[in-house]
């Protein structure tokens, strides 16, 4: 990908989702409104059932790995991963609070280079995380080579926004305010992998074979363009690297210019919708 440095990158990565833990767990319930169908389809993709292995890859605070969990039972078992451990601290009591303890094992890694169990997971999901790993040919080898012959791994990415969509009107804000210049080209961020062609070929080229990639849309509902720009404050890790070096005054300012901008995608009730494709791709080893 990028030539960035991946050592630095990942204790930034693992440093700004510590931060927004807590926020994901505030907003969970909003969130999985609209990515919840995302957690089912690729557990569909995935042909997970009663007694399957299944390996989650960034798993957050619990997803997919938990309505994962559901679907093996008692027979079957989860392993879930994430490089913050705040972000596991929670996963684990939700699993706790969920029965679900007995089922998903929880570990903390990054993707490149934690340790898997060879040839011994049948399905692997991944769903918004493959964006962010900066050395994606290398953790894609280790998810492979944890899969059973004829396992799948089932990952969903965002797709590229419309050039007016709201996704694109908070980052020009945010970058504008806080002088920010645009990621390079090939660097890990959220759309780094919208381009359906490298996305399979990055499959492709690791040995996944029968790759096949679907369009879902994807939808979050906010009260007010005040409640969204609270939501984007508190849950998105880079935002809060970006504005780790201003004074709070300034912090609020630039959060009441999100509110501002997202006004203009209200409807006639004010509320607010945050709508963009993803990209569901499944392959078999």
């Amino acid at each position: 990908m990028s030539a960035i440095d991946p050592k630095q990158y990942k204790e930034t990565q693992r440093h700004s989702w510590d931060s927004v833990a807590h926020g994901w767990e505030k907003w969970w319930r909003a969130i999985e409104i609209g990515a919840g169908k995302v957690s089912r389809r690729l557990i569909e993709l995935a042909s997970i059932k009663i007694g399957s292995k299944v390996l989650d890859i960034s798993t957050g605070i619990g997803e997919p790995a938990i309505t994962a969990a559901r679907e093996v039972g008692n027979t079957g078992q989860v392993l879930a991963t994430d490089i913050s451990s705040e972000m596991l601290s929670i996963a684990k009591q939700r699993a706790i609070n969920a029965g679900l303890q007995h089922v998903i094992v929880f570990k903390q890694g990054d993707t490149g280079t934690i340790e898997l169990p060879k040839s011994t997971f049948d399905a692997a999901l991944c769903r918004f995380g493959l964006m962010f790993l900066p050395d994606l040919d290398t953790a894609l080898l280790n998810i492979y080579g944890s899969l059973v012959n004829g396992g799948r791994f089932a990952a969903a990415v965002w797709a590229l926004p419309e050039k007016d969509s709201l996704f694109t009107s908070t980052m020009n804000t945010i970058m504008k305010e806080t002088h920010t210049s645009p990621l390079p080209e090939g660097a890990p961020g959220p759309f780094s992998l919208s381009d359906e062609s490298l996305l399979r070929n990055y499959f492709v080229n690791t040995g996944f074979k029968d790759v096949t990639i679907e369009r879902m849309n994807v939808t979050f509902d906010f009260e007010s363009s005040k409640e969204y720009a609270s939501f984007v404050h508190e849950t998105a890790g880079p935002l809060h690297e970006m504005l780790s070096n201003e004074s709070p005054e300034r912090r609020q300012k630039i959060i009441e210019a999100v509110s501002e901008s997202a006004r203009n995608f209200a409807d006639n009730t004010g509320i607010v919708k945050f709508s963009n494709d993803a990209l569901c791709i499944i392959g078999k080893k």
